[in-house]
């Protein structure tokens, strides 16, 4: 009897033990000691939110969705081809708003919301600017094409390969440096790399105060960057404010059909911001619900970054693509400032150019900050914001035209 009893209580500790996380740990189909590393980089991550406020609004909730996923046998996100997401589990569901562009879309509605386009219906020639910076997304993708990248097969053969062009579109797109656009395009091209180019996007988004300085001095001039631009602009009106989402609308949304989630989102959030009749609708849009859907994205997005698909070769070589694309971006925007800074015989700072990446407001302060380390009395921020949100709107853009061309 107590033999029978001791083997039961045995039985008991042994199936507890077998149903625990770090059992799971030994188990190839959970990862394995690579769930240990992304167990690390996730807490990386947060290390880097909360004690370098590097995107912390986004990385917090992306390192706690990929700590969750890879906690083994935590079934909080699984892969699961039956289920609507594709996934089974709590952020399985909520990945939802992923799959279906609701989230992208609702952060756009939300960034909208805070934007203020006056400088750049000041200054429409910054449009230029927020364009050219757009020539890295292309640059990057014709490279992520042609280059091949070696890979492990099953039989441990290296082997070479080549990205698609869907997924050579997705990895460009890093260089708008706009994270809901970067994930928006993969989910629609490449969603099995939606983790890699997610966090790519977001950790050199907050990587821009240390990326574009060094690319902005090795193209400008010390003169070229202690040059003062003409400030006395005519205020905006408040019917030009009004008008101009609407219009942007019309003419993008024509031309490019497939921007049409990112760009009417953005411009309805402005358009709402800049009527002053619903301001209860503009705080909501501006707060409570941005901030909500970006919990929502981080979960989602750093749940997919599970060690069998994120710790590969592949996954090195986007963030290299990445780094390339999001430097060719400002390098291409301040070469066409140079441009513009000729032409206007000097009246034009070539600095502003590297704004032209739509990471708001980050590129603006990064040019104001390279301004008055040359000249104290140089404000070049308002300046900077044109191309900025120019830049907004031509990844978004950018974003509708490859999908247009390579989506299903």
């Amino acid at each position: 009897m107590n033999l029978v009893f001791a083997n039961s209580i045995g039985d008991f500790f042994t199936g507890f033990w077998e149903k625990t996380g770090f059992y799971g740990f030994g188990l190839d189909t959970t990862g394995g000691w690579r769930s240990i590393i992304m167990i690390g980089i996730a807490l990386l991550l947060l290390f880097l939110a909360i004690f370098k406020k590097a995107e912390p609004y986004l990385l917090i909730p992306m390192g706690i969705g990929m700590l969750l996923t890879n906690l083994p046998l935590s079934g909080i996100m699984d892969a699961d081809p039956s289920a609507p997401s594709g996934y089974s589990g709590l952020l399985g569901v909520l990945y939802l708003g992923i799959k279906y562009e609701i989230y992208p879309c609702l952060i756009f509605m939300g960034i909208g919301a805070t934007t203020d386009f006056g400088p750049l219906i000041s200054r429409p020639k910054t449009m230029i600017l927020g364009a050219a910076a757009q020539i890295g997304i292309f640059m990057t993708f014709i490279l992520a094409i042609l280059i091949p990248f070696p890979s492990v097969d099953a039989s441990g053969a290296i082997v070479w390969s080549n990205f698609t062009a869907q997924q050579a579109a997705s990895i460009g797109i890093i260089g708008g440096a706009d994270g809901p656009t970067a994930i928006l395009t993969t989910t629609k091209l490449a969603p099995e790399l939606l983790a890699n180019i997610a966090i790519a996007a977001y950790s050199y988004m907050a990587l821009v105060p240390f990326i574009q300085p060094p690319v902005i001095r090795a193209l400008t001039t010390k003169k070229e960057r202690r040059i003062h631009m003409d400030s006395d602009v005519k205020p905006v009106s408040k019917t030009k404010k009004i008008i101009f989402p609407i219009i942007v609308t019309l003419i993008t949304v024509l031309l490019v059909p497939s921007c049409a989630p990112l760009i009417g989102c953005f411009m309805f959030g402005n358009l709402v911001k800049e009527s002053g009749v619903v301001p209860k609708l503009t705080e909501t849009l501006s707060n409570s619900m941005l901030y909500i859907v970006t919990i929502l994205l981080g979960l989602t997005v750093g749940a997919t970054a599970k060690a069998g698909t994120f710790l590969t070769v592949q996954t090195l070589w986007i963030f290299a693509l990445g780094i390339i694309a999001f430097m060719s971006a400002t390098a291409f925007g301040v070469l066409i400032g140079k441009l513009m800074c000729w032409l206007s015989h000097g009246k034009i700072n070539p600095m502003i150019g590297a704004a032209g990446v739509s990471a708001v407001p980050m590129a603006a302060r990064v040019v104001q900050k390279e301004a008055t380390r040359e000249d104290p009395s140089n404000f070049l921020l308002m300046d900077a914001m044109g191309p900025n949100v120019a830049g907004v709107i031509g990844s978004a853009v950018v974003a509708g035209l490859l999908i247009m061309l390579f989506g299903a």
